[in-house]
């Protein structure tokens, strides 16, 4: 396990790394370039990897299949009408085309005259020239990301192929390792992003923002969405701050309440920029008057989560199922006298991302399906948990202790993009 990609860096703010948030042209160009690279060079192996000879990503405007924004280049991430694409793999490469008014220019050619033959008319017959096996379709039980086809678009597309709908298969694999394998382009720029999650939170918690007794947790919560809004990146869930403090049961702590000098403060953060989503969960504590540190059974419970990360990280190996991951994390931790809790997800194109689900908060004996995927390689986790420990300096009440830290799985260790959080943030 590495803490860091960078180990020597040290978060120079939110505003310093805002300047590297690129223009909206300027973006398009990157996330184009990324896409075209990974059509050309990652999708191929999917495709073989999965035996799907021919791929159908069928979406309609405002009732998009979940993969299909991924698929689309800048500015054109939606589907508009009916948009069809279609993927053939052939010995060169994967032929990409779309049944289409326009087409997408580099990306998909369009094949469609609609003044000729109608849509899933000229989708047919164009199956029937290529004549693959096996077509994937996106319908899948388990996953969302594999069930994007809805059952209209289904009903149209079988009635079209007539006995050609005997080759239909699922793509539910197909869509998730599409989903879910980061470029090495990606990879090179998610770290940045997770320094910047992690700078408005040290921003946010800090009496820059905080005044303890006039400050609500509201006010941060507010102060945090507005400032990923001035960076000029996208939030994909409203952020969040709770408090709790000596006498606060963690189920009863004030959502909307006053900040006061003594609180453990919690927060949840999380964005969108270039196509990667960010998900950051720390905490801070409010210094009362003549204090330099938060008291040692905070840091206690801190510590305790910070060992309940490497006990994730060491259970962490390719191949392994989510739940299998789960088991034998929480199995060490337990051993070693933690009170554990872990929900760890996949992250990428979406917050919630396609990939192996290790634990959710209401289900540590394992998830049924999600939790049966195995890990791969160059993936990216927030790495979601919870540790709960008594406070003997609050009368031995019990705290939980949250943290999410983004990480890349790199095949054969989990490396926190930006870190990890070790020390609380400290509200003066």
């Amino acid at each position: 396990m590495s803490d860091h990609l960078f180990p020597h860096y040290t978060n120079p703010g939110a505003d310093t790394l805002g300047k590297k948030i690129l223009p909206l042209r300027n973006r398009m160009t990157i996330y184009n370039e990324w896409l075209i690279k990974k059509l050309e060079t990652m999708l191929p192996g999917y495709m073989d990897e999965t035996g799907i000879d021919m791929w159908l990503v069928i979406a309609r405007e405002y009732n998009e299949d979940p993969v299909i924004m991924s698929l689309l280049p800048e500015p054109n991430l939606y589907a508009r009408r009916r948009t069809i694409l279609m993927f053939h793999r052939k010995p060169e490469g994967v032929e990409r085309s779309a049944v289409y008014r326009y087409g997408f220019g580099d990306f998909y050619k369009g094949v469609w005259d609609p003044d000729k033959e109608e849509q899933y008319e000229c989708l047919a017959r164009l199956i029937r020239e290529k004549d693959p096996e096996k077509i994937g379709i996106n319908v899948s039980n388990t996953f969302a990301f594999g069930d994007g086809l809805t059952h209209g678009e289904y009903s149209l597309l079988v009635d079209a192929l007539g006995d050609y709908s005997d080759r239909l298969v699922s793509a539910e694999t197909l869509c998730i390792r599409w989903l879910e394998t980061r470029s090495k382009e990606e990879l090179e720029a998610y770290p940045m992003l997770a320094e910047l999650t992690h700078a408005i939170i040290q921003e946010a918690f800090s009496s820059k923002v905080i005044t303890p007794g006039v400050t609500t947790v509201d006010d941060v919560q507010w102060w945090m969405r507005q400032k990923m809004l001035d960076l000029g990146v996208e939030m994909w869930f409203p952020a969040t701050v709770d408090r709790q403090g000596h006498g606060d049961s963690y189920e009863d702590k004030e959502k909307t309440g006053v900040i006061h000098r003594g609180d453990l403060l919690h927060c949840d953060v999380g964005f969108f920029y270039l196509g990667l989503a960010t998900d950051v969960q720390q905490n801070a504590y409010v210094l009362k008057q003549g204090e330099t540190d938060a008291p040692q059974g905070l840091k206690n419970a801190l510590a305790d989560a910070n060992k309940l990360q490497d006990y994730h990280a060491e259970a962490m190996k390719t191949g392994r199922t989510g739940n299998e991951i789960l088991k034998i994390a929480l199995d060490n931790a337990n051993k070693n006298g933690l009170k554990p809790s872990i929900y760890t997800h996949p992250l990428g194109v979406h917050g919630h991302a396609a990939g192996p689900t290790i634990g959710l908060w209401d289900q540590q004996d394992g998830v049924p399906g999600r939790g049966d995927y195995p890990l791969h390689p160059d993936t990216c986790y927030a790495i979601e948990l919870n540790a709960k420990r008594k406070v003997p300096e609050w009368d031995d009440q019990e705290v939980r202790m949250s943290l999410e830290q983004d990480a890349w799985w790199t095949g054969e260790k989990l490396v926190f993009m930006a870190g990890r959080q070790k020390k609380l943030h400290l509200v003066s």
